[in-house]
């Protein structure tokens, strides 16, 4: 099974391919893992990929198609793959298609989880984690039992990441409506884009993952 989850940072998108990973033995490719990690391999492809990214050009269409073929060749992604930051463009959407057919595979499954952007900015602004354990927090959704206390361990020191400010937030929407949103109609007119809510609790969405890959058994 081969699937393109889509949506924008904050989407959920991380937790439900993990259970992804766990639930079907799927792996998870992230484009930024493979090109450092064939870049480390000394191959040819990475050679010419190290060349590219320190010369501060864009890496090819072709290359990262490439990367991606020597990718799923290998025997962990015999059940299929997650694929994650790729394809950001109808070109690449169209080299990603004919690279697969020309290995005999396809695309199973592209699924957007979408979001209401004000709520999602909210969701993502608003969470903290504590800075001994990584217990995570909420402004506004889950706050720690006693003000101030870690429920897990009782840490007092709580830390939030630098870019979940609105500013930043927005700055990553913006990024995901300008490079990715525009391959949906390619995948929608194809028959294989599939839309659910991003914003249901995560056992929702998790059941609405479900319906799709598996709905005789949901």
């Amino acid at each position: 099974m081969n699937i393109i989850l889509l949506g924008p940072p904050g989407a959920g998108k991380g937790t439900q391919a993990r259970y992804l990973q766990d639930t079907y033995g799927l792996v998870q490719l992230s484009t930024g893992d493979m090109l450092r990690a064939v870049v480390a391999s000394g191959s040819a492809l990475g050679q010419e990929a190290k060349r590219v990214m320190t010369s501060g050009q864009l890496m090819p269409d072709s290359l990262m198609i490439d990367m991606i073929a020597d990718r799923i060749a290998q025997p962990d992604c015999a059940k299929g793959f997650i694929l994650d930051g790729f394809p950001r463009t109808v070109a690449q959407a169209e080299g990603l298609d004919t690279m697969l057919v020309e290995k005999g595979l396809k695309l199973d499954h592209v699924i957007e989880m979408k979001v209401d952007e004000a709520a999602l900015t909210e969701r993502i602004t608003g969470r903290y984690t504590c800075k001994h354990c990584g217990t995570g927090y909420h402004d506004l959704f889950k706050q720690p039992k006693t003000e101030g206390v870690c429920d897990s361990c009782g840490g007092t020191e709580f830390v939030r990441r630098a870019d979940d400010t609105v500013e930043a937030v927005s700055a990553r929407l913006k990024v995901y409506h300008d490079q990715t949103a525009p391959i949906l109609p390619y995948y929608r007119e194809r028959g294989v884009l599939r839309t659910i809510d991003g914003m249901a609790d995560i056992a929702d969405v998790t059941r609405s993952l479900e319906e799709i890959l598996q709905p005789s058994k949901v």
